[in-house]
């Protein structure tokens, strides 16, 4: 696929130092065998245009045997944005799905009134040592469709369209950018990119797009010379034409964003929503534990462990 920008890539040092509107350095967690980054939410900023929580698991290093375990749990009001680098997860929900994915893939899990779910390391995955990483976000959903039916979409890597110029090679994971759409169905504006820099490589940020941020997990970049390294993230100033490049040894990003939402949503564990009241009945029907006669049931085939509410 040819890069097809809306922008003219231009020189970094022609954006004014006030155009990152916030920086974020996320705080990091060990869970145990592998470390967790949060950027978002963070104490400056909840959302980058519909996306509320972003998290960055490893790199982390596995033994024969071992792996990640995280058990049935619940989720309101949101879609679930699973993207891995290197190793694999195996996907079980309560609608039945049943789906590992592998790097460059995309699980696309939207909760809406209520789901659980657990990802675990596959079998094949235990059988050897392995690799961890990847990156986990959520977005909130609109007003209109918190009370939806949940859903789970599945898209191999070869289903995602690349956009490809000189020293750049990017992927569309969700929505729509530079002329492209993503095939996962998405319920408010929004685009979602893993993109690989060579070094020195100019990278326009799409400009049709309320909310931008970016987030780096490999290598540095340069905006107005100031240089901004893995583990940051950085979110734009509306409107402003963003083109950043790329450090000496290359660079690799994950950029989203898009339309903000009607207001800010409340977030208490893995529930989002637009009122406080649909938080309480989650954490209500989640402790009373009443699989498949309320808000929430276990997987099929994973049922004899739950996250309990905390």
């Amino acid at each position: 696929m040819s890069w097809n920008p809306a922008l003219t890539p231009g020189c970094p040092d022609e954006i004014g130092a006030d155009a990152i509107e916030t920086l974020i350095i996320p705080r990091s967690r060990d869970l145990g065998g592998f470390e967790v980054r949060r950027a978002l939410p963070a104490p400056k900023r909840q959302m980058v245009g519909p996306f509320i929580f972003f998290d960055q698991a490893g790199p982390a290093e596995f033994l024969t045997g071992q792996g990640v375990d995280v058990r049935p749990h619940p989720h309101i009001g949101l879609g679930t944005v699973t993207y891995l680098y290197r190793g694999d997860f195996h996907h079980r929900d309560s609608i039945g799905s049943d789906q590992i994915i592998r790097p460059g893939a995309l699980n696309w899990m939207v909760a809406g009134k209520g789901v659980s779910h657990s990802e675990r390391t596959s079998e094949a995955g235990r059988s050897g040592p392995h690799s961890l990483f990847g990156i986990q976000t959520w977005i909130a959903l609109p007003e209109q469709y918190e009370d939806m039916e949940p859903t789970f979409e599945h898209h191999g890597k070869e289903a995602l369209p690349e956009i490809r110029d000189q020293g750049i090679d990017a992927k569309l994971i969700l929505g729509s950018a530079y002329g492209e759409t993503a095939p996962a169905q998405m319920y408010s504006e929004t685009f979602y990119l893993d993109v690989t820099l060579a070094a020195g490589a100019l990278f326009p940020m799409p400009d049709n797009h309320e909310d931008r941020g970016i987030y780096i997990t490999e290598g540095s970049i340069s905006i107005s010379g100031q240089s901004y390294a893995a583990g940051q993230m950085m979110i734009f100033r509306p409107g402003d034409k963003i083109t950043v490049q790329a450090g000496e040894r290359g660079a690799r990003l994950m950029a989203l964003g898009g339309a903000t939402l009607n207001g800010p949503r409340y977030i208490w564990w893995n529930f989002v929503a637009s009122s406080e009241e649909k938080i309480e009945e989650a954490k209500r029907e989640w402790r009373e534990a009443r699989w498949g006669q309320g808000l929430f049931d276990l997987p099929p085939t994973d049922r004899d462990e739950h996250i309990p509410l905390p």
